[in-house]
Formats: C-alpha cells, structure tokens, sequence
C-alpha cells in the first residue's frame, strides 16, 4: 500500500473503513526544517549540509527505511539520501543544495522486509535458537527480490541465492548478515506499506545570507568639507579602509532625489536652510523617484563604478528601498490613484509617534488604481537596480507594508535572479518580524540594540537558537544606525562600544555598524536615542583617524569571525556558567566539535569584573580534571587549561572581553 501525501484525506471523526484502509501504516511526524506546516519555505545555504530530522514509526517490530527525497523546483528527477535511525523514533540525515534557489524536500518510509528478517536472524542465531526455518526464509526473499529484478541486479540476486543453497547455515548466516547483501536486497526491495510526507519548501541562498559584516555610510558625508555635497567618487577613498576592516557589504541610505517640500533642516527641523540636503527618505523630486540617482551624487555611470571598484575590493553595495515618497515624488502627479487623498486634496504624511516624517508620504498598496501597476513598478524598480549589480537591499520598514506583498515580490525577484537578498528593518512585534523572514527576507534587524543586561542578553540569544525562529530568522545584530544611538552607549565610553562590537560580532553570523561607531561617537539628543546633529538631515564629514578610534579591534574581530567556522552562523550559540551577573560567557562550535570558540564579555564598561566559570569540557567527552589548550584570538596568547573550574578578570581599561579558542591538550 502506498500512501502519499496523507494529509490529504480530512479529519473525520466517524472513519468509514474505506477511509482508514488509505491511511498509512507508517507515521512521519514532527519533520523539520518546516515551517508552518510548509506554507513558508525553510532557510538553508548553497552548498551546506541541510539535515533533516523527523519522528517515523510503524506498529510491530519491523526494521523501517527511511529516506530523504528532494529535488529544485524546476527539475522533475528527485535525488535522495539515507536516513539514520536515532532511537526513540527520531531519524536523522543530510543532504546538500549545491546552487541557490526552490527547492522541495519529502520524507519517505517502508517497512524493510529483509533488514527485520537479518535483525531477527542474528538475535536467534545469538541466542543458540534453531533458524533453520528463519534461513529458508531468508532464501526465499532472496529468490523473490531475484524475480522482481531484471539486467545484472537480476544475475547478481540469483548467484546469491545459489550461493546461499550450498552452505551450512553458520556460512549462511554469515551471508545474509554481510553489508554487500543487505546492499543488492536495497536495490531490489520493494517498498512495502510505502508512506510518503508532504513535500517542504526549502529556500537556499548564498553565504552572505547568514555570514556578512555590515558597513554602513551616507555618501554625501564623504567629503572633508561640510558645504561641499560627497559623491559616489569621493566613495572610492574609503573602500580599501572598510574592506581592512573586514566588511564585506557596504549600504547605503536612499540614493535618489530629494524632495523640495517640508524638507527638514538640521536635527529634524521643520524649516530647511536653502543648502541644507534634507534626509534622503524624502524620495522623489522633478529630477525622478525611486529609479533615479540624486543628482549631487554622481551619473548613473559613476555609480556603477563605484559597483564595480567595490567588488574589486570583496565589497558588496547594497541600497535602501525605502517604499515612501516626497510630496514633490513625480508619481504624485502621474500616479495619484496610488495614494490615498484626504478630503481638503492633502495625503497623510508619514508618523511614527512621537516622530513625525512631514517630508514623507506613503502609498496605498490596496488602492483601486494600484492593483497591479503599483505591485509591479516596485518589481520592476528592484529588478531596474539588480541590473546595475546591486544583489542586496535593506528594506525600510517592511512591516509597515502588506505582507502578500512581499511575499510576492521577493519571489518573483528571486526566481529570476536567486542570489538577491532583502534585510529586513523592521523593529515591531516579534510575530511580524518572524513572520517577514517566512515570507522570504534573506535577514532581519534585531532587538539586540535593546538588550543589554546578562539576563536579557543570554534569553535573545536563546530565542534566536530555538523553533520557530531558528528556521525562518536570520538575526543582522546592528551596534547602531543612523536612527538609533543606543542608550548604553551614551556614558560608557571606549569601552561600551567594545563591549556592544564584541557581543555583535561574536553572537551572529550577520552583524553591521553605522558610520561612526568606529569612532566612538555618541553625542545624543537629550532624553532621546537619537543622534545630536543627525546625519540624516545635513553633511557630516568625520576624521577616521581621530585619536581613540577602535578601528584595529573592529578588523580583528571580524578576522577572527572570517578565521573560525563556528562563528558563521548565530546557530549554536549555547550560555555557559560564570558566575557573575555582569559576565556574559558563551560557546559556539562547529557540529564536528573542530572549532570551538568561548566568548566572555562584562557588560560594566567603568569596572574591574572578575568570575569563576566553567569549561564546557562534557562537550568534548572530556572529564573534569581534563587538561585543554586555550587561545586568546585577540592577542594570540596560549595557554594550558587543568580542569573544570576556571578563573577570569576583565578590565575594560583594557579589554572588556576575552575570546578564546579552545582546544584538547
């Protein structure tokens, strides 16, 4: 009997018979990566090991094999893999999705006639139980799997049998029980009871999905002159600097015109200065909307240059689609059926309470004169830049947007162009941002600009490593951003943005800094995490070699990010025991146990924190008065280990965190 796709058949609670005899006899449960049962496709990497894991079982004693089939979904053959029987119903295994893209993965499960037969022969033969009743069996399936067979499985199934005729039986025991027969049976079995799951979307992407380091900088600020607008040229001049720092994507704001009407001044003024820039949000003037480049920034030649001269150094660009218009937008004037009119003929500007966006106004995404023009030149706006080799948008506050929107539009995108990744800004409820991920954002902001306590901290990155989230949520751990200057830094000095790199670099795959946190800037306004002088709303040139600066200890952390396999994902992430509250001290290792990395970090950037804590030496199958080597991947210190128990100190003077390698003796 084979069963496929079961669920097919619906709940009734009065189940004729008919019904039941299609049910299979085999369950397949609890089956992940999935999610929402395979309404939203699971995350995985080109090129990286998928492991599928699934509880599968049968009524009875029967030996079961299970497998893995999956295919892209394009192409019609399945490829498949074994799975290992775990115990307690769970089963395990892997496959690998060579290339980026849809894929399809499924579960399927029989009863294995001839491993039950081998399982139940070496018990009794073990046992001194007479077999020879079991060892004609034994041939009889032979001759059949034979039968069923054709070409050279057929005659090499037939020598077996013959072979199998002229022993003794402790020979035939010894025959049936080798692998190269149990291998020929394999090829010819025939499935009995064959119970197929449903089949699971799987999204594979490239490395960058989960493991990049983000930089990002408004161009017009590159410039040693606050009255001079920068420009993509100027660009140039930092990306040997920023690639020396270990980034590999470099973002910008919005690049496109700016609109004229309540444009913001300074601090977010309501009355703009006739040379004051505005913020880039304000999308939209005479000179084009989304599609266009802000003219004071360079030609469109210019920019794919500047492409260009970043890829050369291992830089990827990627660019803000922020879906929100300035009142001088064109599409105002040549698509208003696109917004939604109040009645004195005005459009609602943008809020956030208590912020007020009055530069800003938003689209209406369900408008009669929307569907579908509207849906398709945001498409087609994506698509118009991945032409010009930007494979990377960070998109503005997608929660703010329709979700069968996205849905859509990250879909169609990829399907022509799978290397293409969203990051998603979106600061709102958890369900909405795990939600986002589901529909298909590569990335997401986080709330670890928020979370500084040990408590708070060691709960998020337990979040981020469990169901549902570990399968739809790749966490982006920004230190700061443009609209955000955490409050943790604003008296903590030197040492508290050590401490906030420290915990981003080393507690995801995927981490990005703002322009100026390399130098330590936290000039706020009061009361506010917001930045005094915002760079949003004028030109900021800075001095990169100010005194103070922790641009070394940026590039080394992101050396030993690039250095250590463990550290390339968020996954993996356990809490260890130190015992102090201000101690943060965690591990990441690989699933081979090969790269073992031991992060201690204060969260007191003003105090001497000393601890005892322990090492995860169980982890290793060590005892605990084994002897390990340590690595500090700062400084390149070694050392030996003696035990369990250990002792830190941390001077934030010095270094508020110690990172170290951890390796047997």
């Amino acid at each position: 009997m084979t069963a496929e796709h079961p669920t097919d058949l619906a709940y009734n609670p009065h189940l004729p018979l008919s019904q039941a005899l299609l049910l299979p006899r085999i369950a397949i449960e609890n089956t992940m990566p999935v999610i929402d049962g395979g309404l939203f496709a699971a995350k995985a990497l080109a090129g990286r090991d998928v492991t599928v894991t699934s509880k599968v079982f049968a009524d009875g004693h029967d030996k079961l094999a299970v497998r893995i089939r999956w295919r892209a979904l394009e192409d019609e053959i399945w490829n498949s893999e074994v799975m290992a029987e775990l115990g307690n119903n769970s089963w395990s295994g892997q496959f690998n999705a060579p290339v980026q893209g849809r894929y399809v993965f499924c579960i399927e499960a029989w009863l294995d006639q001839f491993a039950s037969f081998c399982y139940e022969l070496q018990k009794k033969y073990a046992a001194g139980v007479p077999i020879s009743l079991e060892l004609q069996e034994g041939r009889n399936y032979v001759q059949q799997a034979a039968e069923r067979s054709d070409g050279e499985l057929r005659e090499q199934l037939t020598a077996l049998h013959h072979e199998l005729s002229g022993l003794l039986p402790v020979e035939q025991v010894a025959l049936f029980l080798d692998p190269r027969s149990a291998d020929l049976m394999s090829l010819a079995d025939h499935r009995p009871y064959l119970s197929i799951s449903p089949e699971y979307p799987l999204d594979v992407e490239r490395e960058l999905a989960e493991f990049a380091s983000w930089y990002e900088l408004f161009p017009r600020s590159i410039t040693d002159d606050a009255s001079r607008h920068g420009t993509f040229n100027d660009v140039h001049s930092r990306l040997a600097v920023i690639q020396d720092m270990g980034f590999d994507v470099l973002y910008f704001p919005p690049i496109h015109p700016i609109g004229r009407s309540f444009r913001k001044g300074p601090n977010n003024s309501l009355h703009a200065g006739p040379d004051d820039p505005g913020s880039p949000y304000a999308i939209g003037s005479e000179e084009g909307g989304h599609e266009a480049i802000h003219p004071q920034l360079g030609t469109r030649e210019d920019f794919r240059r500047l492409v260009a001269a970043a890829a050369d150094h291992g830089l990827e660009i990627a660019l803000d689609f922020a879906i929100q218009c300035s009142q001088d937008h064109p599409w105002l004037k040549q698509h208003p059926g696109w917004f939604s009119w109040r009645p004195d003929g005005t459009i609602k500007y943008a809020e956030n309470p208590p912020k007020k966006y009055q530069d800003i106004v938003n689209v209406d995404f369900y408008a009669a004169d929307a569907i579908p023009s509207l849906w398709l030149e945001l498409r087609d706006i994506v698509v118009g830049w991945v032409n010009e080799g930007v494979k990377i948008f960070r998109v503005d506050n997608p929660h703010t947007k329709p979700l069968p929107f996205w849905q859509w539009l990250i879909a169609d995108v990829r399907s022509q162009y799978p290397e293409v990744m969203f990051l998603a800004e979106a600061f709102t409820t958890p369900a909405m941002m795990a939600r986002l991920g589901k529909v298909g954002y590569s990335q997401s902001y986080t709330y670890f600009t928020w979370r500084n306590t040990k408590a708070e901290l060691a709960t998020y990155f337990t979040e981020l490593n469990e169901s549902p989230l570990r399968e739809c949520y790749r966490p982006n751990f920004f230190v700061n951003t443009p609209d955000i200057n955490p409050a943790f830094l604003h008296e903590s000095g030197r040492a508290g943005f050590l401490i906030r790199a420290a915990l981003a670099t080393m507690g995801s795959g995927l981490w990005g800094m703002y322009s100026g946190f390399e130098l330590c800037e936290s000039a706020a306004v009061p009361g506010k995490e917001e930045y005094l002088d915002s760079e949003k709303y004028e030109i900021r040139p800075r001095d990169f070699t100010a005194p103070g600066n922790i641009i070394a200890e940026i590039a080394q952390l992101n050396r030993i990010r690039r250095q250590n396999p463990a550290l390339h994902t968020h996954l993996g992430l356990k809490i260890y025991n130190a015992w102090n509250d201000n101690i943060l001290y965690f591990g990441k290792r690989t699933p081979d146990g090969s790269n073992f990395i031991l992060v201690a970090v204060s969260l007191d950037p003003h105090n001497v924190q000393e601890a005892n804590f322990e090492l995860p030496l169980w982890e290793m199958g060590l005892p605990d008065d084994a002897q390990t080597q340590g690595e500090d991947l700062m400084n390149g210190h070694r050392w030996s280990w003696y035990g369990k128990y250990q002792f830190m100190r941390i001077d934030p003077a010095y270094q508020p965190f110690g990172i170290w390698r951890i390796s047997v003796a």
